[in-house]
């Protein structure tokens, strides 16, 4: 454990907007490995809810001020833009601190290599929230592969789309590229992601992106990506904040079957609401939205596994032990960053 304390891991969660809100404090509350120490958010309002909901943490406006206390800390959890992440992370790293950084991780592969460099330079543990990979579907799919009921799987198509002409009213609609902004760098992140954890290392990528908001100098609002992988897979993914009309999320094609999913994981939407992770339909997906497993008319659905984002602070837990990996390794989160950067290069060609 950090500074060769043990547990409860001291806690501190920089940024109170949607990631910190939304994902990261409502895991860390609801794991008895953790307590959440401080928040960091210079926003009076989001002052006042986090004081309002976390009583017991210590609300602070920089995290200059949080760095202060970092005697007092395992851990350090970045929910902030994917501009502040290198910054931020390096300085929890000088201070001994372990870091979580949500995705995107940084905004250049340079830049992740050398944080990666110096955690390992600096013993402490690094990891990146890819919590999509604990998405109830995700983990349906995975279950269907391991036991082979699609026969060989030829393509995977994978969608994030959302009819928001208005914008996402965040950090999303004005973060530059060259700041880690646009949806192939956000929802890039999770779907590149998705599709080698479920399919193995890329071969070849190519992808298409397009800025269809008001700025015409803002990043990508949408993007289109195929990876071909090693192991023989073809993976298409879309990734559109302006579909007036979404496709499935999933749909995967094998030699004997196939899949398809429709719907989006309703852990965000649920932990929003107020639902904490230890409530028992947390994660529980109701039937209607199964996806459907088959050939032609003989589609049957699947009854869906748990979504269980709780499982990345506990498996992050074990590795703050010592008794096992972090639960994303930041390598893995590096060859994302990779695949979009080549895929961004490329596009500029076209």
């Amino acid at each position: 454990m950090g500074n060769g304390t043990a547990a409860p891991i001291r806690t501190a969660v920089v940024g109170f907007g949607i990631s910190g809100k939304v994902f990261h404090t409502p895991l860390i509350t609801a794991d008895p490995n953790y307590s959440l120490d401080v928040i960091v958010t210079a926003d009076p309002a989001r002052a006042a809810e986090a004081a309002r909901l976390y009583p017991q943490a210590r609300i602070v406006p920089t995290p200059e001020a949080m760095f202060a206390q970092a005697g007092d800390l395992d851990l350090v959890v970045l929910g902030t833009p994917p501009h502040t992440h290198f910054d931020l992370a390096a300085a929890a790293i000088a201070h001994g601190l372990h870091v979580v950084v949500d995705k995107p991780f940084v905004p250049t592969s340079a830049q992740a290599e050398e944080l990666i460099a110096l955690a390992s330079d600096a013993g402490v543990q690094l990891t990146v929230f890819q919590n999509r990979r604990w998405d109830a579907d995700f983990l349906t799919l995975q279950k269907l592969l391991q036991e082979s009921a699609l026969g060989e799987v030829r393509t995977f198509e994978s969608r994030f789309e959302w009819w928001r002409p208005e914008g996402f009213g965040n950090w999303r609609d004005s973060v530059s590229l060259s700041q880690g902004g646009g949806i192939l760098h956000d929802l890039g992140a999770h779907l590149i992601d998705q599709a080698i954890q479920l399919f193995g290392p890329v071969e070849k990528s190519y992808g298409e992106t397009a800025n269809r908001g008001p700025d015409p100098e803002a990043a990508d609002t949408e993007a289109f990506v195929s990876l071909l992988h090693r192991s023989g897979v073809r993976s298409r993914l879309w990734m559109n904040g302006m579909a007036a009309q979404v496709g499935p999320r999933f749909h995967v094609l094998g030699s004997e079957a196939g899949y398809t999913k429709w719907g989006l994981d309703s852990q965000e939407p649920d932990l929003a609401a107020g639902m904490l992770p230890t409530n028992p339909a947390y994660g529980v997906e109701a039937e209607a939205c199964w996806g459907v497993l088959g050939a032609d008319s003989t589609e049957s659905p699947v009854p869906a596994e748990r979504g269980a984002y709780p499982r990345f602070y506990r498996e992050l837990a074990d590795a703050l032990c010592g008794s096992g990996p972090v639960p994303v390794d930041p390598s893995e989160s590096l060859e994302v960053l990779r695949i979009v950067e080549d895929i961004h290069a490329s596009a500029k060609s076209l």
